[in-house]
C-alpha cells in the first residue's frame, strides 16, 4: 500500500484495468442472462440488435437465447444501423412486397334506390288519348289546310322579318292585303317561277315581302312588283298573260302565312342562264340556290 501511496499514477493505472475487467465480464456471452436480455438491448439500441445478431452467427445457446428474446419482444430501435437492419430483414422477409403493400379497395354499396313503376293506364283512358292525338294531328293538317287556301289578310313586320300570326304583339308595323295584292303575288310566282320546284316558288313570294318589310323598297306590294327594271316579266308583258296555277297558289298563301324558304334578308334572285345582266351576281351576297334560281342577300 505504501507503493500506492507513492506512486498515485500506479493506483491509476490499476484502477483503469480494473474497470476494463469489470466492463469484459459484464459484456461476456455468460454473462447475459435470459432476464437481462431485453432491458439491455433497449438500452443499447441498433448497438445491441447488432451484438444479438452477432451471436446469433456463433449458434451459442445464449444467442439463441437472446434471438427468441428479441423477437418475441417488441423493442423501439432508434438508431440508423437497428433501423436499416430490421429494414433488410422484413425486406428478405417478403413482409414489404406488392402483395403486402397493396390496398384492399372497399367498395362502398349505395343504397338501391327504389324502382319507379309506370302503370299502364286503363283501355277506356287510352283510347281517349289515342282519340285526343288523333284530333290535334287532324287540326294541324286543318290549319295547314287553310293557310293555303285562306291566307292571312294582314301581315305582321317587325324592323327585321314577317312575324306570324301569332307574334303581331311584336310587331312594328302592320300591312293589310288586298285582293288585287294577293292577285298580283300569285302571278308574279307564276310568271317567275313557273317551271320550278315548289320552294323556289315560296322563295319567290318570300322576296317580294322582304322587299315590301324594307325601308329601301316601296311599302305595297303592287309598287315593289312594278318598282322600274325590278322583274323581268313586267317589262316584257309576261305578267298579264299568265294565270296562277295551284302550286303558285298555294306557294303565295304559304309565304303570307309565315313560311321562309330563304332568310327575311333576301331581296334578289335570278337565273344564271338566263339573265343577260348579271350585276347582282357579282354584287351582291350569295344566300341559296333552289331549282334554277339562284337568291341573294
Amino acid at each position: 500500500m505504501e507503493i500506492f501511496k507513492q506512486n498515485r499514477c500506479i493506483a491509476l493505472l490499476v484502477g483503469v484495468i480494473l474497470v476494463c475487467f469489470s466492463a469484459i465480464s459484464l459484456f461476456s456471452p455468460g454473462a447475459i442472462t435470459e432476464g437481462q436480455n431485453t432491458q439491455q438491448l433497449d438500452t443499447l439500441g441498433g448497438a445491441g440488435y447488432a451484438a444479438a445478431a452477432a451471436l446469433t452467427d456463433q449458434q451459442s445457446p445464449t444467442a439463441e437465447r437472446i434471438s427468441r428474446t428479441v423477437t418475441s419482444t417488441p423493442v423501439f430501435y432508434t438508431s440508423a444501423a437497428g433501423l436499416s437492419h430490421i429494414w433488410q430483414d422484413k425486406h428478405k422477409a417478403g413482409w414489404f412486397g406488392p402483395d403486402k403493400l397493396k390496398l384492399a379497395k372497399t367498395a362502398v354499396k349505395q343504397p338501391e334506390q327504389p324502382k319507379a313503376t309506370l302503370m299502364k293506364a286503363p283501355p277506356a283512358v287510352q283510347t281517349t288519348l289515342k282519340q285526343a292525338a288523333a284530333k290535334g294531328n287532324q287540326t294541324v293538317k286543318k290549319v295547314s289546310t287553310a293557310s293555303q287556301h285562306n291566307p292571312p289578310l294582314k301581315l305582321f313586320f317587325s324592323r327585321t322579318k314577317l312575324l306570324s300570326q301569332e307574334q303581331h304583339a311584336e310587331a312594328t308595323w302592320s300591312y293589310a292585303v288586298s285582293e288585287e295584292d294577293l292577285l298580283l303575288l300569285q302571278k308574279i310566282v307564276m310568271a317567275e317561277a313557273e317551271g320550278e320546284p315548289y320552294q323556289g316558288k315560296v322563295a319567290v313570294a318570300n322576296v317580294v315581302l322582304n322587299r315590301l318589310r324594307s325601308a329601301n323598297y316601296p311599302d305595297t306590294i303592287y309598287k315593289v312588283i312594278y318598282q322600274k327594271s325590278q322583274f323581268s316579266p313586267v317589262a316584257n308583258g309576261r305578267l298579264k298573260r299568265v294565270k296562277p296555277n295551284e302550286d303558285s297558289i298555294k306557294a303565295v298563301n304559304a309565304a303570307l302565312s309565315g313560311v321562309k324558304e330563304v332568310t327575311d334578308d333576301t331581296y334578289f334572285f335570278l337565273s344564271l342562264q338566263l339573265a343577260q345582266d348579271l350585276t347582282v351576281h357579282h354584287s351582291r351576297t350569295y344566300a341559296k340556290t333552289i331549282g334554277n334560281h339562284t337568291f341573294y342577300k
